[in-house]
């Protein structure tokens, strides 16, 4: 029997996501549950699986399944595809099994040609709506399908509604929609060589091609890579009968969520337009209405709408996204998903739901996003810098967080100036899904067009970015790259700010201050610490950070770096003493001078975790790293150390390294100048024993020596800090304990494990060093070719952001392994950027880890991914 690749809605159900895309799935149980759902059917992702392995061409067994498909469409609806007097027109839209809000392709009204809309018409008893439906469907058909841009076709209608001094597209009259269509038809043509398609199944199979070519955009995969959805997903296609908002003032379409999708709060949040289609509402090229006046306009499907909103919302448990039709007086719905949410609104309805009884705490911990928390760590403005009288203009509040940056009027603009360390605020007359990058880029957007459902507002409370959209007070001219408000201009570069939480805007830049933890979070977290079982230390090196993430929840530090506190200016000039020291007992006259300092940082660090565990890495960057290497520089310095400019640039030359990442450093430099490893030691243990002492605090020091690949490497220096920590609590006459552990980040150690977990107490995994390694890849100099690698299909994300589980991580997994073999109690952890990613997390937790490290403003998105990975 041949492979099913069609579904009609009636014959699936919610849990068929995977194979029916998010869309097609939910569409399918609302036809289960009875509501008036437009009938069509799903082509499935596999179905677009076998598209691309059959050279991106539907294979004839797809084909006829949808043509099979269609007839029953026409069945329940009474009505022929490409019929002269009652035609079907359906839409064509993608639905991943994860939301991608405006990533991929949507073409609507399919299946009108040059005698169909005359038909159409007839039918409808009404020409203006015919050709007004077949001008959007050619529009579109030449965008989405055949790659030519919107704009052109908007510039021919321009000059035509100028021509006739018409202000907006509803003055334009049947007749003059005819000489649009025929000019639309022209354009088509001379663009591309061939007549627009007058057959509907040839239009019909091309639009189903084209929706399963946009799984590979530039903008989907872009969008996939942040959002962690694998390529090989793919996308469903769903076929639906076309009912119609723009029939006249009896008709209508909108987008509503059932709580604010920015702030959380209970009630219905949206928007509608009367006498339009979906796209009018969601591109925002004109200004909708809000949900609650549709009760004064049309009482009666305000009340049915208002029932199958509440019981959607409690039939998912989640806050829904419903987008909505009224065709003559006749409400229809078009799709409902769990709608997209700020973090704040992602808590407090979490929070809620379990309130209100419709969720348990682990249902509604499923709820957030790890990667969203972010979010609620983002800035606001600083109270006493805001002068309420500086407002400039004032658009709609879509996204919340305050932003100030400089402006930039184009995706790619901003994109470059956020490589250059810039902050950017991106304004646009409306953004689109091409503007995906430089959206990610910045700061903070302002769009002059658009509503609280456009694509700007959606995306940026996506991803936590500041936004305010709808500012019609703006004028923009993209060419000469300014804008003005209120008799001012604002040039490209110059400092604008915003506040997504009031859509206020400012032509300053304000400064901003860091948010406090609400309620919700801390309720919400409490239930993740006591779900998850891996814990959650940070990555820190000064106790301010140290501080910070204990704020955040962390329950230690996994990495605190040494060599960062030699950096600052009153320290880097003793540690060059001891560098360019000839002699031992010159070199540990400047490690004296050192331990002090080093001492006074390890004891602020203790003092701030309050007795939490802290595992310090000794030395770990080549010593040519804390040198100069300009002439200038090189004179200035030994000029201060009072030695020949000679003899300090014979120790620099002497220090270079062809490849300093492969280089001496590390345990290299303790097996060199065993002095060092001596007195780093020496500092970690006396500053433990006297914050024990002073504070009370139960310290067990761990110190971790680095970029070990070889036992005997780590047994040689493990000798030296052992014989230096007993010394310093022998003296001391302490009873403390400590842990001398190693990091895990050369394949060899984690072939070796078994062997070093002899000498080892922990292992902490650096899966920076370990992903560039395994994969040999520089990271600093990764960033060059990766992009192509993305674009290619060769990798779907950087490695160094979400680890490498089919190789890296099997490293991983056999050092636990082979380390537990041989020290059933050792302690492991990891401590590289994974730490705070939560697919890694997940790697973590089911690899058997005891706790993953992160910078400290992901230690809350660590928390929730650990407790959703212990939930799976």
């Amino acid at each position: 029997m041949s492979k099913k690749y069609v579904y009609m809605f009636s014959e699936a159900d919610a849990s068929m996501k995977n194979l029916l895309g998010g869309k097609g799935a939910n569409l399918a149980e609302m036809t289960k549950l009875g509501l008036p759902i437009p009938q069509g059917f799903t082509v499935s992702t596999e179905a677009c699986i076998n598209y691309y392995d059959n050279g991106e061409k539907i294979s004839d067994e797809i084909k006829k399944q949808i043509e099979d498909a269609l007839v029953k469409v026409e069945e329940i609806n009474n009505k022929k595809f490409g019929d002269n007097s009652q035609p079907l027109l359906v839409s064509v839209r993608s639905g991943a099994r994860v939301s991608m809000p405006g990533m991929m392709d949507t073409v609507l009204n399919l299946g009108l040609n040059d005698v169909s809309v005359e038909g159409f018409a007839k039918a409808t008893d009404n020409a203006r709506f015919a050709y007004d439906s077949y001008r959007r469907f050619i529009q579109m058909f030449s965008d989405v399908v055949k790659g030519l841009p919107k704009s052109k076709f908007e510039r021919v209608l321009d000059d035509i509604k100028k021509e006739k001094g018409y202000a907006s597209d509803l003055d334009l009259t049947a007749d003059d929609l005819k000489d649009v269509i025929a000019a639309f038809k022209d354009l088509y043509k001379e663009q591309l060589g061939e007549a627009f398609p007058q057959n509907p199944e040839e239009q019909l199979m091309a639009a189903v091609e084209a929706v399963f070519g946009s799984w590979n955009n530039e903008r989907a995969i872009i969008y996939r890579r942040m959002n962690d959805i694998p390529g090989n997903w793919g996308t469903a296609v769903n076929v639906q009968t076309m009912v119609f908002g723009n029939m006249g003032e009896s008709s209508g379409t909108g987008v509503a969520f059932t709580r604010n999708p920015a702030t959380g709060e209970a009630g219905i949040y949206g928007e509608y337009l009367l006498n339009a289609q979906g796209e009018d509402v969601v591109a925002g090229i004109r200004t909708p209405e809000p949900i609650t006046r549709l009760e004064q306009d049309m009482p009666k499907v305000y009340k049915q709408f208002m029932e199958i909103a509440t019981n959607l919302e409690n039939h998912y448990k989640d806050m829904q996204d419903m987008e909505f039709t009224i065709e003559n007086g006749k409400l229809y719905f078009l799709q409902t998903r769990n709608g997209k949410r700020t973090a704040a609104a992602a808590l407090k309805i979490a929070v809620d739901l379990v309130d209100e009884g419709l969720l348990t705490k682990k249902e509604a911990l499923m709820k957030v996003e790890p990667k969203q928390l972010d979010q609620i760590l983002h800035p606001n403005f600083d109270p006493a810098a805001l002068k309420a009288g500086n407002v400039v203009a004032k658009g709609l509040p879509a996204s919340p967080g305050a932003a100030a940056g400089k402006v930039y009027f184009t995706a790619e603009d901003a994109a470059e100036a956020a490589k250059r360390n810039e902050r950017v605020v991106l304004v646009r007359l409306e953004t689109s899904p091409e503007d995906i990058e430089g959206m990610y880029a910045s700061e903070g957007i302002l769009t002059v067009r658009g509503g609280m459902t456009s694509h700007a507002a959606v995306v940026a409370r996506g991803m936590g970015t500041c936004c305010v959209s709808g500012c019609g007070d703006i004028t923009i001219d993209e060419e000469k790259k300014v804008f003005t408000v209120a008799g001012q201009t604002v040039k490209e570069g110059d400092y604008i700010s915003l506040d997504g939480s009031t859509g206020n805007i400012y032509i300053e830049d304000i400064k901003t201050i860091e948010p406090e933890i609400s309620g919700d979070f801390a309720k919400f977290m409490s239930w993740a610490d006591e779900t998850r079982t891996l814990k959650v230390r940070t990555n820190a090196d000064t106790p301010r950070d140290a501080r910070k993430a204990v704020e955040f929840g962390a329950e230690g530090i996994g990495l605190c770096r040494t060599e960062h506190m030699f950096f600052e200016e009153d320290r880097i000039a003793k540690m060059r003493k001891m560098i360019v020291a000839k002699e031992v007992e010159e070199r540990k006259a400047a490690l004296k001078e050192l331990l002090p300092i080093q001492k006074a940082d390890f004891k602020g660090m203790y003092e701030a975790l309050k007795g939490r565990p802290m595992t310090v890495r000794l030395l770990d960057p080549p010593l040519h790293e804390f040198l100069p290497h300009d002439t200038e520089d090189i004179e200035a310095l030994a000029k201060d150390m009072g030695i020949t400019f000679e003899t300090l640039k014979a120790t620099v030359d002497s220090l270079h390294e062809f490849n300093p990442m492969l280089g001496h450093r590390g345990c290299r430099l303790a097996v060199t100048y065993p002095e060092i490893a001596e007195m780093q030691a020496t500092a970690i243990v006396e500053a433990a024993i006297e914050v024990k002492k002073e504070q009370g605090y139960d310290i067990v020091p761990e110190i971790m020596i680095p970029l070990v690949g070889e036992v005997k490497e780590l047994a040689y220096v493990k000798d030296i800090v052992v014989k230096a920590v007993d010394a310093v609590i022998a003296e001391a006459g302490s009873d403390m304990k400590y842990k001398v552990g190693t990091m895990i980040e050369i394949p060899r150690a984690a072939l070796t494990a078994d062997a070093i977990a002899k000498e080892a107490e922990f292992f902490s995994f650096g899966t920076n060093d370990l992903t560039q390694m395994t994969f040999g890849f520089s990271r600093d100099d990764a960033g060059a070719f990766l992009e192509d690698y993305y674009t290619k299909g060769v990798f779907e994300s950087d490695p160094f952001a979400r680890l490498d589980q089919t190789g890296v991580g099997q490293l991983v997994k056999m050092a636990a392994e082979k380390g537990k073999a041989t020290r059933p109690d050792i302690k492991l952890g990891i401590c590289g950027e994974h730490g705070g990613d939560p697919a890694s997390i997940e790697f973590c937790h089911n690899v058997g880890l005891n706790y993953v490290s992160c910078s400290p403003f992901r230690v809350p998105i660590a928390r929730l991914a650990a407790a959703q990975a212990a939930l799976k």
